[in-house]
């Protein structure tokens, strides 16, 4: 089977009409969920000592991961992302591994949000704690599928609004900051749960590179791509930080993991379950939850979760569509719907296969298993990175990796690290399931995928 090019006549082609501002809007879009919550849940295996230094480590680890993803992202771009440079690097079976774990990481992350959306919409709406995951799965499925000038309109105006939310939550929290709360049980598990903590560390970064899965969707890729890209990285990494201390600093870890009985009451791990809405927890320790500032950042907060949501799942379509119109996937994936020019049918898959994963009801499980998908993404893309440097110097390169071995080599040493500090560390059924997912899929590619393709 040959694989169809861009904008052929089976395939369709995706519309170019995203700029630089809408490329840092998409790109901050995907990733703000991941400080509006996940990030809290690493705090009784790691304590703020353990998560910050993990965070640290994390945050070099995506510095130098982006500005090496993005020579790719600009010498190839495509809307398959990882999967088109491992192919071109590696061959269509290592090709098929890294479109796999980038599937993974853009299937399995959205329910994690759903989860937490549900969760800041139950302050409000009483209803069964299905109904809101699953009505925006439907609604931001839908617009996805309608166009992607109208998601990307949107998705500009709902991360703008959920920046300044975390901006004003910085404002709130941080002159109220006191180390002697933020240190409190700073290492409940010694300094080894520092590694425990390391995907939720992640997950303040979590989908940054499905900025590379728009690169066809630009309006001039070598300018516009480089420039959202290195702009949202810098955002992100400034909210992670007001983002962490402001929240803990107000009453300590506990406070913005667990939920209290009343306003102020901390309570232990072996009290209640830990919640999904840190924010909301530090804002009532500085307010109480009856202000009306508490009201209106908390609903503005939704808005981080929405664009988050919104935006992995527009990145995700196109995972899956890229997979579809090279072959590996059935080819009613890799169709463009002839109206409205988005991958209509990847889309509606890639929804009921996060319903599946809704069902379950494991938020942190979801979140790990999205992790491990993104960091074997991460080893992939760095190896591929010295691959072509090596097999296809005359690559037209727009934005070359600056200082060059030693950011690559640096992003590469660090996510193998924190895959086997994720895989080890965290709940083995956890791991057990992600390689049980890589086996399916290279039994499919052995025998579909591989026959069709004659490699």
């Amino acid at each position: 089977m040959s694989t169809p090019a861009a904008g052929d006549a089976k395939s369709g082609e995706l519309e170019r009409s995203l700029g630089p501002i809408t490329i840092w809007a998409l790109g901050v879009g995907y990733v703000i969920s991941g400080m509006y919550f996940g990030w809290n849940l690493g705090l009784p295996v790691g304590g703020p000592y353990g998560l910050l230094l993990a965070t640290v480590v994390v945050t070099v680890m995506y510095v130098t991961f982006v500005l090496g993803y993005m020579e790719l992202s600009c010498a190839l771009p495509r809307a398959g992302g990882a999967f088109v440079y491992a192919r071109e690097a590696f061959g269509p079976g290592v090709g098929f591994l890294a479109g796999v774990a980038q599937c993974i990481e853009f299937v399995f992350a959205p329910p994690a949000i759903a989860f937490a959306i549900g969760n800041y919409a139950a302050i409000y709406v009483d209803v069964p704690p299905w109904v809101v995951p699953v009505t925006v799965y439907g609604l931001f499925t839908a617009l996805n599928a309608w166009g992607v000038k109208q998601s990307a309109i949107f998705e500009l105006g709902i991360t703008v609004l959920a920046v300044g939310e975390l901006l004003i939550f910085a404002g709130v929290t941080l002159p109220r900051f006191e180390w002697a709360r933020f240190a409190q049980d700073p290492l409940p598990n010694g300094w080894a749960g520092t590694f425990a903590a390391v995907p939720f560390a992640i997950w303040f970064y979590l989908a940054i590179e499905g900025v590379a899965n728009i690169a066809e969707e630009a309006k001039e890729p070598a300018r516009d791509l480089p420039r959202g890209f290195l702009l949202a990285m810098a955002t992100l990494v400034l909210l992670a930080a007001t983002t962490l201390f402001g929240a803990v600093g107000v009453a300590g870890w506990r406070a913005v993991v667990f939920k209290p009985v009343t306003t102020g009451v901390e309570l232990g791990p072996g009290v209640a379950e830990p919640s999904d809405s840190p924010l909301p927890l530090a804002l009532a320790q500085v307010f109480g939850p009856d202000h009306a500032l508490y009201h209106l950042v908390v609903g503005i907060g939704l808005c981080g979760l929405l664009a988050s949501f919104h935006g992995i799942i527009l990145v995700a379509g196109r995972a899956t569509f890229e997979l579809g119109r090279a072959g590996y996937f059935p080819s009613k994936l890799g169709v463009v719907h002839p109206r409205w020019k988005t991958p209509a049918w990847a889309l509606l898959a890639n929804m009921l296969v996060g319903l599946g994963a809704l069902a379950t009801g494991k938020t942190a499980e979801i979140i790990a298993v999205a992790v491990l998908g993104a960091l074997t993404l991460y080893v992939v893309s760095m190896l591929s990175l010295f691959k072509l440097r090596s097999s296809r110097p005359d690559l037209p390169r727009p934005f070359r990796t600056p200082l060059y071995p030693v950011v690559p080599g640096v992003a590469l040493a660090l996510a193998i690290g924190s895959f086997v500090a994720t895989a080890v560390t965290g709940d083995w059924r956890v791991a057990a399931a992600y390689a049980g997912l890589l086996l399916l899929a290279g039994l499919y590619y052995q025998l579909v995928v591989a026959k069709s393709l004659k490699v």
